[in-house]
């Protein structure tokens, strides 16, 4: 159950990571605001972390179900981990800058490796979902 609750808080994490990037990206600033909190940079930081252990949470949350899909899910993990690999790279090379603009991260927001991120994550949260409700 543990680990379900992780799953969730990771998920709500990206979630408003990506929800605070899109306000972000409309917002139109040239650079980035000093002293702003919360600030881009601190909601990127904490997407990065969350990226590098997505798929080792997902990965638990699956070896705690029946053997019903577990091979599906662990192949489908295998995608996941490849999007978070991809998605967090390009997180992390926009944190390495020394400011980061609206059009910067509606670049991101617009990359298809988060989007990729985004849409698997909802495939395999809800396919973990179904088959607990399935028990």
């Amino acid at each position: 159950m543990e680990q379900d609750k992780l799953l969730s808080e990771s998920i709500d994490n990206i979630e408003n990571a990506y929800e605070f990037m899109l306000a972000y990206a409309a917002r139109g600033v040239q650079t980035e605001m000093e002293n702003e909190s919360p600030s881009i940079r601190d909601f990127l930081k904490s997407l990065s972390q969350t990226l590098g252990n997505i798929n080792d949470i997902f990965t638990k949350v699956v070896r705690g179900l029946k053997p019903d899909s577990k091979e599906e899910l662990f192949d489908f993990i295998n995608i996941l981990e490849e999007d978070a690999r991809k998605a967090k790279s390009a997180v992390d090379l926009i944190l390495s800058l020394p400011s980061i603009s609206s059009q910067l991260v509606d670049n991101l927001n617009a990359s298809i490796h988060l989007r990729a991120l985004l849409t698997s994550i909802f495939v395999i949260d809800e396919s973990i979902s179904s088959l607990k409700q399935n028990k």
